[in-house]
Order: C-alpha cells, then structure tokens, then sequence
C-alpha cells in the first residue's frame, strides 16, 4: 500500500498560490490585497508531496503568483504568464490534471490565495439577490478577470470524478473578509462584488450542464454543510480552511523568519508529517480542527465527503464517532489539568458527561487499553465543553490537542428541578375545555386567591430535605441544562396537578385534593417517585467503543390472547401480527412476546423490567426468584409478557458479562410507599450505580455510567400501547 511505502506513484497534484493580485482596481473601488504565505503554501505541499511521498515532478501541475522579493511594491507577479493563475490557466490546469492521471488514481488539489463572493449569474437557482462563492485568480482586476466559480469548480471536479479519479481538495481561502487586529493576515475581501461578465468571458460548460450538475449535488441530501459554497457530497473530499461567514488566517507561525503561512496549510503539513498508516481524513482533520481553532476562535475549518476515507488512499475505515481535544490547560487555582472538547449542548450533553482520552493516532477505540484518560465535563458550552482530566491507574497523563474522545457516560440527571406555577385568571369567555395554560376560571380564581398562595407554600415548605427534587426558582445549579422537569399547580378543582416541562398534567396520577391533611406532603412523595422513575428510564451506556455496543437487539413478535403462564413459547406463525407494526398494540389480559437476540460473541446475562404507565418498575424477568438469565452468544430468548395497565408502557431490557442485580431499579405503583430494598451488595460497580437509583438521598446530582464497568453491560429499551 502505499501508506506503508511511504511512496504515491498513482498520485497526481494540481497547486494553486497566488500572492500577487494584478493591480486594477473592482468596479466597486475594492481591490484584492497581495498577501505574503500563499505561494510559500504551495511550495511547501510541492515539498512534502516530493520528499515524503515521492511524488514524481511530472506528475505535478503547480500556478503560483509570486511577489518580487527585491521590488514588494511592484503589483505584477513575477512568473512567466503560463505559469501563472490566472482563470484561464486554472480551467486549463483541472483539464490537463483529469488527461494525465489514469483511472483510480489519486488527486490532489490545493489552492491557497483569497476567497471571493461575487453577485450570482445563476439567478434561476439562486434568486436574484444570491451570492456565487469562489477562487480568486491573480488577473481578477484585470478587465477581463473573473472569478472560478462554485458551480464551475463542482462541474471541473466532477469532470474528474467521472474519470474514476479519487479526489481531493483544500482550500485554504476565506469568503468573509473583515478587520484584524495584531500580526495576521485575512485571505478575503467583505464585499460581494458585483463585477459585470465580458463578452470574451467563457464558462467552464453551458448553462444548462453547469445548473444540471448543481442541482444533482444538492438534491443528493446535503445538509446544508458547505465549503466555499459547494455543497455536501460523498463523491470528493474537501478541507476548507473556515466556515462562508468566517476568515481564514495566514500568521507567521516561525517568528525567527516571520514567514507566513495559512494557518490550515501550516497544520495539514504538520499533521501529514505524524501520519500513521490507516488514518483517515476525519483523523486528519479532528487535530487540524483542534490546532486552529485554539489559536483563531472565529476560523472553524470544516471537512466534506468521503471523511472515513484514509488518507492518500481508497479504502474506507470504520467511522467512529469521536470528538476531538481542542485545547489541554492547567487550571491556575487548582492546578488540575483541563482539556476542551469540541462537544456541548447542541449534542444533547451535560455537566457530568464522560469520554474516553484516546492518542490521536488512535485507529482502534474499542481496546480499552489505548485510553490515556477520561475527561468530565465541568462547564459545558454550546459547542464546546471544559472537562477536568482524570488519570488512568497505572499511565502517564499526557493529552495533547488532536487527541479523540470517545463519549463513555452520557451522566444522568438524578435531581430534579420542579416549578410551583401561580395560576392567573383567565378571561370571563374562556370556558373550561378550552382555558390556555396556567389559567383558572375567573370564579375558581377569586375563591383560590388566598388559598393558592398558601398551597403553593406548603409545597416549598415541603421540599427541602427530600435529596432528589428541589425547587427551580430558589436554587439553579451550576450546569441548568436540564431546566425544570416537573411543574405544580393548581386546577379549577381545587387540587395539585404535576405537569411536565411543558405545563401538560401526567398521566395515570390522580389529583391531590388540597383538603388532604397531608397534600403537600403527597405531592412531594410523588415527584420523588418520578425523578427516580425517570432516572431509570434515562439510565442508558454509550460507550461506543464497548464491545457490547447494539448487539442486543430487540423486537416484537406478535400478541396471543390464549396463552398462559407455563405454556409452550407459541412459533410467530400462530401469533396474532400488529395492524400497525411501528405502533405495537396489545389488549388487557393478552400476551405480547418479546424476542431479544444476543449477536455479541459471549454469552450474556439478561435482565427484562417493565416501566409501567402506573409509574411502576418491575423485573418481569427472569420473575422465579433469579436475577439474571443467560442467552448464549449468537442466541435468541423468547419473553412472553402480559399486558398490564392501560397506556404506554417501555420494556426495558438489560445485558451483562458478569452478574448484577437490577431489581434495585424497581419501583410500586405511584402512591405505594417506596421501600428499602434490603438487597444485598456485591461491590459490583455496576450494583453500586444501580443501587445509587435505590437511594433515599441520592449521593451525587449526576449519575455517571462511566463508574460501572462500561464495556462490560448494555441496555434496549422497546415500546408498545396496552388498550382495552
């Protein structure tokens, strides 16, 4: 392979750099600024692609527009002018790349100069006020000078794909422009220039071809991911250097020399220089991303198409799902070392959350020996987190930026926040069925006023001490991310109602009259009830790097209203089928059979609970006295489970290696009083989470599944509706 050899005799190169722009000026009065790392970019690629890879020089198409050394202000490039990239050369060039290069081989493609947004010429699919991204040659300000633009680059790169060619690109150019400040540089211009086509102007292909191919692309399922305005496609890699409405930097990373470079070039080079054989292009990226992004917050590189594709190569690896380290630092006060995670709450984590530390040259993250540490979430951004490191027993603790992170413990929200809603009056012609959201009825209002007051005070009264919900209006926690879960409130009946976030009143829990001697206190016992019986259900282990990781697999065979307990397990032939198999219904009194199939290749031992709509957990299997049952490697067991209570119940099914012991998640009815267990401890660290659930005071607000042995149990859960 040729990542072995370290040689590329199937990779062909096309190099762009421009750091002279030719001096006329836009239309508008703006002007292309020279910039001074572009050309050194590309000699430094060439460099690589020669040294490393040994890359034969004919296989190398290189346009660079230098700036005279001896004469800076001179505004003419030095290079002969077939060398230089201009439109023209640049079209010519990705022609001639696509006649050398033989099928399947690799290309490379790099271009580093300014980034352009020019007016659309394609208004029938961009609308009249749209914007065409695009690569700025050197005679841009030349009469005749026009930019390369998206829709031509997706049509010269589809030329290539269509010749069986692997491609890749980098663009180390922004689109944004904008004000710096300090020693560094920006590849744009903010402007959109509105510069008018000549006549003499030749598009890459007609029209109708460039539209055609446009639309294919982005009806293929992009996203909206887009880097300088080409959308998302698995036909080409592409590494930008940033986002449309960010800046791409050139800085001079070497203060001894002051040379610049662009800060994606800069790092591409340096990582190319680590590679391991098997990285992939998403490897590549993540330390790219991280470098950059802790030196220039406001330039995000991104990275489209085959990303799982290894580098300089054909094959595709596994795709894993890791984050990268963004920045390691020590804590000034504590000393403690941290690390940044690209990961926050638009990933639906929270403070808590846990990942495993694996090298960035890491190819296999389901070998728990190559973990270096575990970070934990502690301030937790919207794109970004601050974790506190953890040492592994016996390793050194050394993370550097780059590294990937594997989410091992999602943690669980234990404690609970309720809000005590005061009901206003509604308008006198509302009516009942139809009164909006905390609202009364005038009459109920004016009779409650008093009395609203003083039950919603008895409810604060009555929550202090509890350990596992706390009042949303008096203490906010460091990480609120949850918000508030529960809600009380008072009805038109004179009676507490617990609603959930959205204001909307559980159901199967009857109202709490307010002339119960002890309401309050009632209303407290059941939001326990429901911050445990919600920790069960959210009670799940995401360690994707565990062996065990989907392959329990769960499903619904059918119903039986004749069976009964000791029975033969009926063949899914003679079961009755579901009129609507995405929406799995079963009568009262009927059996629904439940198949789990074991497709891990050691046997494992099984667990089944039943969360009722009754608010009940209970183990309904194995239900003779045994904790666990083994369904061996490769192996199917068949539950038959009765129906219960009417509405939506979740089963829940639990698999491990060795034993453990989950009816301390078990739960009576909503108003049954909840009782110690007595079951014996093991020293399990999974008991010990387990048991955590079990608790009258919960020992921490969030439960971490990464304190159980995360490799060593999985979980599924499956729905169905009981109806009568």
């Amino acid at each position: 392979m040729a990542e072995e050899t370290n040689q590329a005799p199937n990779l062909y190169a096309l190099l762009i750099g421009v750091d002279c722009y030719m001096p006329n000026k836009l239309p508008d009065g703006g002007r292309y600024g020279n910039l001074g790392g572009c050309v050194r970019d590309i000699n430094h690629i060439e460099a690589f692609l020669k040294d490393t890879r040994k890359v034969p020089e004919t296989q190398i198409l290189k346009l660079t527009a230098s700036v005279n050394p001896e004469n800076p202000s001179q505004e003419q490039p030095v290079e002969p002018p077939e060398k230089l990239p201009t439109r023209k050369n640049i079209v010519d060039s990705f022609r001639k790349l696509g006649e050398m290069a033989p099928p399947k081989s690799q290309v490379y493609i790099q271009y580093s100069g300014h980034g352009g947004r020019a007016k659309t010429h394609y208004q029938d699919i961009k609308g009249d006020d749209g914007i065409d991204e695009g690569l700025v040659p050197t005679d841009i300000g030349t009469s005749e000078g026009q930019y390369l633009r998206d829709l031509e680059l997706a049509k010269l790169l589809k030329e290539l794909v269509d010749k069986e060619l692997v491609v890749t690109l980098v663009l180390d150019c922004c689109h944004s422009g904008g004000a710096t400040r300090g020693d560094v540089q920006i590849r744009g211009m903010n402007v959109v220039d509105d510069k008018p086509l000549q006549s003499t102007f030749e598009p890459v292909a007609e029209l109708d071809v460039l539209v055609a191919n446009w639309k294919n692309l982005t009806e293929q399922g992009t996203r909206g991911l887009k880097a300088v305005g080409l959308p998302e496609t698995k036909d080409y890699v592409v590494l930008a250097a940033c986002r449309q409405n960010e800046v791409a930097y050139e800085y001079a990373f070497n203060r001894e020399t002051n040379e610049r470079n662009g800060a994606l070039t800069y790092w591409l080079l340096d990582t190319l220089r680590q590679q391991n054989p098997g990285q992939t292009y998403k490897d590549l990226f993540e330390r790219i991303h991280a470098k950059i992004h802790s030196q220039f917050p406001s330039q995000t590189p991104i990275l489209i198409g085959e990303v799982n594709r290894e580098i300089f190569g054909t094959d595709l690896a596994e795709t894993v799902y890791a984050v990268p380290v963004l920045k390691v630092e020590q804590n000034p006060q504590t000393g403690e070392m941290q690390v940044k995670l690209a990961v926050g709450q638009v990933n639906g984590l929270t403070k808590g959350a846990e990942f495993a530390i694996y090298p960035r040259s890491t190819t296999d993250f389901t070998k728990k020996e190559n973990r270096v540490a575990i970070a934990r979430i502690i301030q937790r951004g919207a794109t970004e987190s601050l974790c506190k490191l953890e040492p592994i027993d016996g390793k050194e603790l050394k993370v550097e930026d780059g590294d990937q992170s594997v989410l091992i413990s999602p943690s669980i929200n234990l404690v609970r926040k309720v809000s005590l809603i005061y009901q206003e009056a509604a308008a006198p012609e509302q009516t009942q069925p139809a009164l909006p959201f905390k609202k009364l009825l005038p009459e109920v209002y004016e009779q409650q006023a008093k009395q609203q007051a003083n039950a919603l005070e008895a409810i604060k009264k009555a929550l202090p001490g509890n350990g596992w919900v706390e009042l949303a209006e008096e203490k906010v926690a460091e990480d609120d991310d949850e918000g508030v879960a529960y809600q009380v409130a008072l009805n038109n009946n004179g009676e507490y109602e617990i609603c959930d976030r959205t204001g909307h009143p559980f159901e199967n829990i009857t109202p709490v009259k307010l002339s119960k001697s002890d309401a309050a206190v009632t209303v407290v016992k059941r939001l326990v009830h429901l911050a445990k019986y919600h920790a069960t259900a959210e009670l799940d282990n995401n360690d994707l790097t565990s062996p065990l990781a989907n392959k329990l697999v769960l499903s619904w065979l059918g119903t039986s209203d004749d069976y009964q307990p000791g029975d033969k397990i009926p063949p899914k032939s003679q079961l009755q089928q579901f009129t609507d198999p995405s929406n799995p219904t079963v009568k009262i009194g009927e059996y629904i059979f439940l198949s789990i199939h074991n497709n891990s290749s050691q046997a494992l031992n099984v667990a089944v609970l039943d969360l009722a709509c009754d608010w009940s957990i209970e183990q309904i299997y194995p239900n003779k006295g045994l904790n666990l049952e083994t369904i061996e490697a490769g192996k199917k067991e068949v539950v038959p489970i009765p129906a219960g209570s009417v509405g939506e119940d979740t089963v829940k099914v639990f698999a491990t290696v060795d034993s453990a012991n989950f009816r301390w998640l078990e739960l009576p009815s909503l108003d049954e009083e909840l009782k110690p267990k007595g079951l014996a401890r093991s020293g399990n660290p999974l008991d010990t989470l387990l048991a955590a659930i079990d608790e009258e005071q919960p020992p921490t607000r969030k439960l971490s599944v990464a304190a159980s042995p995360s490799r060593e149990w999985t979980t599924k859960q499956i729905s169905l509706s009981v109806t009568t």
